[in-house]
């Protein structure tokens, strides 16, 4: 019997990852990459260039189909001939701060926007960045026909086999989630939150159903509708109940699938749709994986000799206090803060001190992300840690302590990816749910010193609202 193959892209901030695999048991049978710029605003171009480098020497030869998972709230527009007009602006480019500000109050405040769409408009939305074009470029936003997300626009080459503009371009309810004029509850566009953004409607894609067909390539490659990255994660770790996922890599994620939207005005957690008909309540971080390489810089280490100090150190570093906001921050929506040391004295100002204050400041933001879900609604009984910085002992070792719960790490993979492929695999079967496939978990940590944690946690609460209200 012959192995039936399909394919999953990660088409990261930093990278295109294209992971083939066994459309029954889900086992990766190869992989490629490459790298895209390292910029907060990019020509789509660079990630097609990008996926025929990943995917060359026949990487895809005999995939029978394909989907891709993106960088979620990219802007990505374009005029009626499909030609890329501006750069697009990435999740991380924070300069539509003011834009974010102003469209905030025109609504009526987080409260409004909760109700209309489930989210507290933040930098890295869309539709600020096409406020911001608006305001900016008015000669470049008069010409604007369509405006779709990175996954969006990367399916639609795909399907147009490398030309500039498919038949039709077609998105998914998770990835349409983060633009802040779709609702994950009424799986309805909110046409007059786009008209708010960007002056007037232009056209956005079509929603396609979860494991739907789109199209298919020249050669009969079936395409799938794809989606957002942390929802590709989520479907690639097949989570489940009382499970949320911890992603530190460029950002910092905290997510879980619901049955339930969440509303939270704070702005901590966004209403985001799953890649299954379900709901997946999130907080995303500017700042993750990048702390403990701008710690391990300082220290003039590598990652692995900053992760022995940290644990040579004593929880709590010795009063060191880190707020992790080195590019700013999305959530607390901080977008021009900058990184601070708080309880630095002669006595605690050592290498293994810095080194734990570090690990422990990254993780305490992303543990405010675990509590404002139970405070949403969702149990979380489990942490699946995931990402580059989860390959660290003292991130593992810490995180424990600080989540309150087991902390289990699935085998490193490519996960956005693998949830790319699964999906693919869902849309070729024809089946009504995903198919199972196996996750091996690698290691399992239990939390330890719960009161030191605690008083960790208050410390590094007092900080913040010290500095930033």
């Amino acid at each position: 019997m012959s192995q039936s193959l399909v394919a999953g892209v990660d088409s990261s901030t930093q990278s295109t990852k294209i992971v083939v695999c066994d459309a029954e048991t889900g086992a990766v049978v190869r992989s490629g990459r490459a790298g895209h710029p390292d910029a907060t605003a990019v020509d789509p171009q660079r990630w097609w260039e990008a996926f025929e480098q990943a995917g060359a020497d026949g990487l895809l030869e005999g995939v029978e189909a394909i989907a891709v998972g993106g960088q979620q709230h990219g802007m990505v527009a374009m005029d009626a001939d499909g030609r890329v007009l501006h750069d697009a602006l990435l999740w991380n480019d924070t300069r539509s701060a003011k834009e974010t500000t102003d469209l905030t109050s025109e609504l009526g405040g987080p409260q409004a926007w909760v109700d209309a769409v489930g989210l507290v408009p933040g930098t890295s939305f869309t539709l600020t960045k096409l406020r911001w074009l608006r305001d900016h470029e008015p000669e470049v936003a008069e010409q604007v026909a369509d405006v779709v997300l990175p996954h969006d626009w990367l399916t639609g080459r795909i399907l147009a086999d490398g030309g500039a503009r498919p038949s039709q371009w077609v998105t998914d309810r998770g990835d349409a989630s983060g633009t802040l004029y779709f609702s994950a509850s009424s799986n309805e566009y909110r046409t007059d939150l786009l008209e708010l953004g960007l002056g007037r409607v232009c056209g956005v894609p079509r929603v396609a159903a979860p494991s739907e067909i789109v199209g298919r390539t020249a050669s009969g490659m079936i395409v799938g509708p794809g989606t957002g990255d942390n929802m590709g994660a989520a479907l690639g770790l097949g989570l489940g109940a009382g499970q949320a996922v911890v992603s530190l890599g460029t950002s910092g994620t905290v997510f879980a699938v619901s049955d339930t939207p969440p509303a939270d005005p704070s702005g901590a957690i966004a209403g985001f749709a799953d890649a299954t008909g379900r709901q997946l309540p999130l907080m995303c971080t500017l700042n993750a994986a990048r702390v403990l390489v701008a710690a391990a810089t300082m220290l003039r280490v590598e990652l692995d000799e900053l992760s022995r100090l940290a644990l040579a150190a004593q929880p709590g570093a010795g009063g060191l206090s880190l707020l992790p906001y080195l590019d700013g921050e999305r959530t607390p929506a901080l977008p021009q803060a900058t990184g601070t040391l708080g309880g630095l004295s002669r006595t605690n100002a050592t290498p293994q001190n810095l080194a734990r204050a570090a690990v422990e400041g990254m993780l305490c933001n992303l543990a405010d992300g675990v509590d404002a879900l139970r405070q949403q609604g969702s149990p979380v009984e489990k942490v699946l840690l995931i990402g580059g910085a989860a390959m660290s002992p003292a991130v593992r070792a810490v995180a424990a302590d600080l989540f309150g719960v087991p902390v289990a790490v699935p085998a490193a993979g490519e996960y956005v990816g693998i949830g790319a492929a699964r999906q693919a695999a869902w849309a070729l079967s024809g089946a009504d749910a995903p198919p199972q496939w196996e996750r091996t978990i690698e290691a399992e940590t239990e939390p330890g010193n719960a009161e030191a944690s605690a008083e960790l946690r208050e410390r590094y609460a007092a900080l913040r609202v010290g500095l930033h209200g």
